[in-house]
Parts: C-alpha cells; structure tokens; sequence
C-alpha cells in the first residue's frame, strides 16, 4: 500500500508526478494477470470446514426459524398510510406481506400458497381468508413493498468488507441470460459484504455503473470491490468520499498519467506498487458471485411479470436470503 514516504502527490507538483508515472509498466502488469496462461501468483485459502451435525440440527429448526421471523418482522412495521383511498377496506397489507414471505420461502405458486396459508397462516399471524387471486396482486401492491422494504433494511447488517456485481436474473429455463442479457430477463445490480448479506440492490436496468454510484451511497462499508466492469473515476472519488477504500479492477488500457482524479491514480499506484496485496483484497469480491450463484439456485426463475411484481419477489427472496446468512453467522459466532 502506498504510504507518504512512498509518494507525495501535492497540488503544485501533481503535474510533474503524473508525467513520469509507470503508465508502461502498469499496463504490462494488468495483461499479465488477464493472461489466462499466466500461474496464479496468489495463495488459494483452506476451504472451511463444515460442522455436519450444526448444519441438520438447523435444516430441521429453519422453517420455524423463518415462520418466526416473518410474524415478529412484518409486525414491527410501519403501513404505508395513502391520503384519499376509496372504496371498500382491502385486507390488511402487513397480512399480504406475511403471504408473499411465506410463497418465496417455500417457492409456492399462488394456488398452493392458498391451500398452505390455510394450515400454516395463524402461526405467522394470518387469520384471513385469502384466495389465490388476493395473494398473486399482493405481489403489485404499494403498500405490501412498503413493508418488504423496512424488513429489508432489518436483514442487512453489515461487517464493512463489501464488494459489487451485476448479473441478469432469467425468467425462462431456457433463456441463457450471456447471450440475451439485453432482450429478456431481469437485471439486477447489487453490493453484498463478506458473508453474502445483501446491503443494497437495485432492478432498474444493466446501467452499472450509473446504478452503483447510486448503492454505495445507501450502504455502510470500510471498503469496495468491483470488477473491471465499474471501471470509472467517478466511482472510486465517491468511494473515497464516502470513507471505502475503493478496489476496481483496472483495464489493460488504463493509464496512470492522465487528467483524471487523484484517487484513480492513488488507486492503481498502489495495485502496482504491491500486486499481491491489492489482489488479495480485491479477490473477496468472489462473494459477490457466490452470492448470485446461491440465490438463483435456491430461489429458482424469477415469475412475475409486472414490474413491481418482480420487485417485490425479488426484495422477498432477498430479505429470506439474508436471514438465512444471518442465522449461520449467528450460531457459529
């Protein structure tokens, strides 16, 4: 890392410094390492150790688990209180919310979800009667996501080691999201910490790095990391400015000598100053990609088609995605 006696870039000779910086040597580093034929030049961790017995003592207790916390979670919440509603009183949306949460869980369809909610609905506090056509525009429903989201906010507590990624969520089994990833599907841009909890996300569109300006103002973190993708200036002075050492994977046509930002040059000097250092912060965003790897795995397509539809089941599937994260680290703690 670069410290003051290392290099001292001032204002007024900040000029003179970035004319003699090694943009040459800085360049033949990063297609070294982008060379698939290259040796890893860093050390793999020893894969941790799984605790078999803790591991089926808590797949047996999980579903009271997250039948729990759903109940205590919803009830703390605040309805959304909307001036000049008429008509007749529509069910109680902390009700509709407890549905969705119970649907994602168990990756039921509305009709099963009636049968279940049936059996299973009073022991999260839900009393009424609610058919399959009440529970599939519960999913369309402002005041249900209004109560989604402070869950949310209840699930993402944060260690501050965070890294970003993008990634497009498919709606079809046959869709393959590489080559249709601008036609079809759901795109999904979010930052998770070292333990997969997701900390901020947004579905707005594959603009990446427009959209993780926007997130890392959202999050608490003590530093960033994102692949080459979100390669920007911007991006790593409003890391800086918000206190997260920024760690970006450079591109081969980088340079170190422009009339970009102090920090970008900061930045890349110190990736090339210590490779092995930068890389072995920067390599923990992988848990970024696990975490991709996991939800769509557990959670399966995403089946709404209505634009708040998809938000509210992607925010469902996300907030029982990091109670499960949270349960883990809490009984190995």
């Amino acid at each position: 890392m670069i410290t003051n006696n290392t290099i001292l870039i001032g204002h007024n000779n900040k000029r003179r410094y970035m004319n003699c910086l090694p943009t040459k040597q800085f360049r033949e580093i990063v297609k070294f390492l982008n060379d698939e034929e290259s040796e890893k030049i860093y050390d793999d961790k020893e894969p941790r150790k799984i605790k078999w017995k803790e591991y089926t003592e808590a797949q047996i207790n999980e579903a009271k688990n997250i039948l729990e916390f759903i109940r205590d979670s919803v009830d703390k919440c605040t309805p959304l209180k909307l001036k000049g509603k008429l008509g007749r009183p529509l069910t109680n949306p902390k009700t509709l919310a407890k549905a969705v949460l119970l649907c994602e869980y168990f990756g039921f369809a509305e009709r099963k979800g009636q049968g279940w909610i049936r059996i299973i609905g009073p022991f999260i506090g839900i009393y009424d009667e609610l058919d399959d056509r009440t529970i599939g525009n519960a999913y369309d429903n402002t005041e249900v996501l209004y109560i989604l989201n402070q869950v949310f906010n209840l699930t993402k507590d944060s260690d501050g080691i965070l890294s970003g990624d993008g990634s497009g969520l498919e709606r079809t089994r046959k869709q393959n999201y590489e080559s249709n990833k601008k036609k079809y599907g759901e795109y999904i841009v979010n930052i998770v910490d070292s333990r997969e909890i997701v900390q901020a996300f947004d579905i707005s569109g594959p603009h990446e790095v427009e959209i993780m300006l926007k997130l890392i103002g959202e999050v608490n973190g003590n530093s960033l990391r994102l692949d080459a993708g979100f390669n920007s200036r911007k991006l790593t002075s409003k890391s800086i400015e918000l206190d997260m050492i920024p760690y970006i994977y450079p591109k081969k046509n980088n340079v170190l000598n422009s009339n970009g930002s102090y920090e970008w040059t900061r930045m890349y000097l110190e990736f090339y100053l210590d490779v092995i250092a930068w890389l072995t912060e920067y390599y923990q965003r992988t848990h970024a990609e696990s975490f991709y790897s996991s939800f769509k795995r557990v959670f399966g397509i995403i089946t709404k088609v209505k634009p708040m539809s998809r938000l509210s089941q992607i925010t469902a599937r996300i907030i029982i995605h990091n109670f499960r994260k949270l349960a883990y680290y809490k009984r190995i703690r």
